[in-house]
């Protein structure tokens, strides 16, 4: 190739480069009009943010805000996003600027949130008031780092899996204390639009999109001073495929932040799915939610262990149809030892639901070193105490507790004194206030609900149970993962001595009941203690009292995972089309929704000629309908 045709070559290329940078700008500037009436309160609480589309329905794309960011999105399912999970978005700013604040404190560097510098600025000025000096001292200032600056000494932040870079450009300008940000996809229609985001943005000098794949990246940056002080993975579906690299690519002591958000599989729908994935049986519990972040943490911590790294878990959330989990990993070949001692197998019983659990190793501190063996059991018999019924076996997950409270109350304290920063502030102090009120030492809960219908009887008030258990001398909590949940120290014989107490407040027909039914064999017993239920003022907690927003409403309708995103994309419209088609399918259909598409089943009078609704027919209508009787065939014409 000549000299020129290389020359001529390069110009195109910046030419169009130039042209596509000029483009964006000019579809951000002309389509972010300022509405002229914000979102719904609703709205706002929950976290969802209604799109507003550009002017030009030809281009096919739609300005999005959310935080202190605006991003371009196509209408096509070309490329993933979730409006209902800006509460995950949210929660994870929250919790690496707290991270942040720590590692940089260890260097003399303090951040700066916005919000926050008022409030500093007050107290110092007031100080200084008082002592009548008003003139700063420079050397006692420390060095700051500020959102959208770059930090020498900051925080490496990867996205494996950042669609169009709402994730990453958010943590550019709302998060303080960052050298780097790689918004990384295997998808290059994602990262063209992501380069498009960043300059509408204005963040390229922290942001850089990355074409790859997650793990390949992930794989050629677990050495030394090349891993990532923060690595965030937030999949479609299960991200058991990163978890190998990222435990390997995450710094010393570094934050791991992973989203799960293939529920039905840690629920106990397909065990071994999640077996072949997390290395755990899933079974199917009243406290599958817990469950679920506690397969999460084993799966994470089995695979650190591998190269001589443990984790450290700092906060485990369970909301609306996902989990998500903070970890710090380190280095530690003792530490290592004894992460057979923290996991656990759980023993519950398919009649009442009484579960025990097994450690998997035991570790004993002789005093000059710690002794680590295999644990001794089983905790059960062949068949429950309580109702004769069989157990199932489910596990191994994360046995230890699953917060850090002091980690937890610093980013709570942040949010509380920053209420503005995010849209759904409310609900994350509600949800954070529920995690310090949670018993840490306890796994997994039952509820109130299970309780009562095991014995056939009227579940009592939440106050009133929990102040029995209080009055027996038991702990108990409630827990953020659901909100009937009864999460206590009391052995379950105890737990159905006090139901046994409430049966005999409320007295259900034994004389209905079946013997072999567990209900049965539970309340044959006399209780061996004597329960009280009048309420303690103890009983109700602090973020029940104050109505913090703990469980979020209904944000919109057809809410839940969105559609996997497809290369070519998909018409939202008919995405949306698709969902309401199959809302109660099984049940009698409106005849405006979709019949046509029922009459491929039609019913055995339509194939014998003899339904009254003709055309109209589906598989699924009313039997009362009056019979129609056939028509008698035309006598044959007599040929001349």
């Amino acid at each position: 190739m000549s000299f020129r045709a290389a020359l001529w070559l390069q110009l195109g290329f910046l030419s169009i480069q130039r042209y596509s940078q000029r483009f964006c700008q000019t579809q951000f500037m002309e389509g972010t009009k300022a509405p002229t009436q914000g979102p719904p309160t609703a709205d706002i609480e929950n976290g969802v943010h209604r799109e507003q589309p550009q002017p030009g329905a030809e281009l096919g794309e739609t300005v999005i805000s959310e935080g202190a960011v605006r991003i371009v999105f196509p209408n096509s399912n070309e490329v993933f996003y979730n409006p209902v999970q800006e509460f995950n978005r949210d929660l994870t700013c929250a919790v690496i600027t707290e991270f942040a604040r720590m590692q940089l404190l260890s260097k003399g560097i303090q951040i700066e949130v916005p919000g926050e510098e008022k409030l500093q600025k007050v107290v110092v000025n007031l100080a200084e008031s008082e002592e009548g000096n008003m003139e700063p001292c420079p050397r006692d200032q420390p060095q700051t780092a500020a959102v959208g600056n770059v930090c020498e000494e900051g925080l490496r932040v990867l996205e494996g899996l950042a669609a169009s870079g709402l994730r990453s450009i958010r943590f550019a300008k709302e998060v303080p204390g960052l050298q780097v940000v790689i918004a990384n996809d295997a998808s290059a229609r994602a990262v063209d639009l992501i380069r498009c985001n960043v300059q509408l943005n204005n963040v390229s000098h922290l942001v850089q999109p990355n074409l790859a794949d997650a793990r390949l990246l992930m794989y050629e940056h677990q050495r030394g001073s090349r891993r990532f002080d923060v690595i965030d993975l937030d999949p479609y579906g299960s991200p058991a495929v990163f978890l190998d690299a990222a435990v390997q690519a995450v710094s010393e002591g570094g934050l791991l932040c992973v989203t799960c958000t293939d529920m039905a599989v840690m629920a106990g729908n397909s065990s071994e799915t999640c077996y072949s994935k997390y290395g755990a049986m899933s079974i199917k519990s009243k406290a599958c939610h817990e469950m679920a972040l506690r397969i999460v943490l084993h799966s994470l911590d089995l695979r650190a262990n591998c190269y001589q790294r443990y984790i450290v878990p700092l906060l485990s959330i369970s909301a609306d149809f996902y989990i998500r989990v903070f970890v710090r990993v380190y280095t530690g070949q003792a530490k290592v030892k004894a992460s057979a001692s923290k996991q656990g197998f759980v023993f519950q019983c398919v009649g009442c639901g009484s579960f025990h659990l097994q450690r998997l190793g035991k570790a004993v501190n002789s005093g000059r070193r710690v002794k680590f063996s295999a644990a001794t059991g089983p905790p059960v018999g062949s068949e429950c105490e309580h109702c004769g019924q069989r157990h199932q076996l489910g596990g191994p997950l994360w046995a230890e507790p699953i917060h850090d409270l002091d980690f937890v109350g610093q980013v709570l304290a942040a949010v509380s004194r920053n209420p503005g920063r995010f849209r759904t502030s409310a609900r994350i102090r509600g949800v954070l206030s529920m995690v310090t009120e949670e018993l840490p030492d306890v796994p997994l809960y039952y509820t109130l609900d299970q309780l009562s219908r095991t014995i056939h009887c009227n579940t009592p008030k939440l106050l009133q149970l929990r102040s029995a258990l209080l009055h027996a001398g038991f702990r108990v909590s409630l827990s953020h993962a659901c909100k009937n949940a009864v999460k206590t120290d009391a052995p379950p014989s105890e737990l159905w001595d006090i139901m046994r107490c409430w049966e005999k407040e409320n007295p259900v027909k034994r004389e209905r009941l079946s013997e072999t039914s567990p209900a049965f064999r539970i309340l044959q017993l006399e209780p061996r203690l004597q329960a009280n239920f009048s309420i303690r003022d103890d009983a109700n907690p602090s973020s029940r009292q104050q109505g913090l927003q703990r469980f979020q409403a209904n944000p919109e309708a057809n809410w839940g995972p969105k559609a996997r995103a497809r290369s070519g994309g998909k018409a939202t419209l008919e995405l949306a089309e698709k969902r309401q088609q199959l809302q109660n399918k099984r049940k009698e259909p409106n005849k405006d929704q979709g019949m046509e598409k029922l009459k491929a089943f039609p019913c055995k009078k339509f194939k014998q000629g003899t339904c009254l609704l003709g055309n109209g027919c589906y598989y699924s209508h009313s039997p009362e309908e009056p019979q129609c009787q056939p028509e008698p065939e035309p006598s044959p014409v007599p040929l001349p």
